[in-house]
């Protein structure tokens, strides 16, 4: 006798444990620490680009700890932060309330959001929803939530830019990825989320920026300081900590990023570039 086997159950098992290991990645290190002080002007960037106004109803996806979703709120819309690691919500209520405002904190998953079709007139997702491991899926759920006519804004990491590099000196290190699951900074690649949305939006535009970061000596004090708070690099670090080797290597290999994107004198300067894109939901 033959039949076919349902791999259904096994299927939702393993999504299930993916991300429990992503939740648990965010927890890592200190990452509210990164979005106060070294990226705080992204969230700014992000919501002016997608023209947040007083009233609306704006949805953060991967919020983290709210670096898009309070200056949301700070221009009078109505805001829920979503995130799947929601032990970033307590840094995230404290930097809301000495901004004076009121955001609405709930765990979700991005590729599976826990809201209803066209819910909100603008989606938002501030380097978050590039780390869903499964970018058509996060893609369709950032439509479905997102009104007709409303707006969807990401700020991604670009591939070729310093994040793209640091994730490739750090891939040799880490765990094979699972089946399906695709790099973050093809986020910050054009052509491949205009793909994802297809024809469901409309108006795209897309620029190019920098983020410059000064506040490290050395290239070697900045790996030292991004091994300590950066969840995925925490991670990976941990996972080779029996191996001195290649601990020492990925130590190397970090700190040569950082010098190749080094320009300045006296002290490490260096320009993260991302891409901004915002569209409007068709329909």
């Amino acid at each position: 006798m033959t039949g076919t086997i349902d791999t259904t159950d096994t299927d939702a098992a393993a999504d299930r444990a993916l991300k429990a290991r992503h939740r648990a990645m965010w927890a890592l290190g200190d990452y509210p620490s990164v979005a106060v002080e070294l990226i705080p002007e992204l969230g700014p960037v992000l919501v002016a680009a997608a023209g947040v106004r007083p009233g609306d109803r704006v949805l953060d996806v991967g919020a983290g700890a709210g670096n898009a979703a309070v200056p949301a709120a700070v221009a009078g819309a109505r805001v829920t932060a979503s995130d799947l690691t929601p032990e970033l919500f307590v840094a995230g209520r404290a930097f809301a309330a000495r901004h004076g405002v009121q955001v609405e904190w709930e765990e979700g998953d991005a590729e599976a959001l826990p809201y209803e079709d066209g819910a909100f007139d603008v989606v938002l997702s501030c380097i978050g929803v590039m780390f869903a491991p499964h970018h058509q899926r996060a893609a369709d759920e950032l439509v479905r939530v997102c009104r007709p006519g409303g707006t969807i804004g990401l700020l991604s990491w670009t591939p070729q830019g310093f994040v793209g590099d640091m994730f490739r000196a750090m891939k040799p290190f880490a765990p094979a990825p699972p089946p399906g699951a695709q790099p973050p900074p093809l986020w910050g690649d054009e052509d491949h989320v205009r793909a994802l949305l297809g024809d469901r939006v409309t108006d795209v535009t897309t620029t190019r920026e920098v983020l410059t970061t000064d506040r490290f000596a050395t290239p070697e004090a900045w790996r030292d300081h991004w091994k300590t708070v950066y969840g995925p690099t925490v991670a990976v670090y941990r996972g080779i900590a029996d191996d001195a080797d290649k601990v020492a290597a990925l130590d190397r290999d970090l700190a040569a990023v950082a010098a190749s994107a080094d320009r300045g004198t006296g002290s490490t300067v260096m320009d993260w570039e991302y891409l901004v894109l915002t569209a409007r939901r068709s329909g």
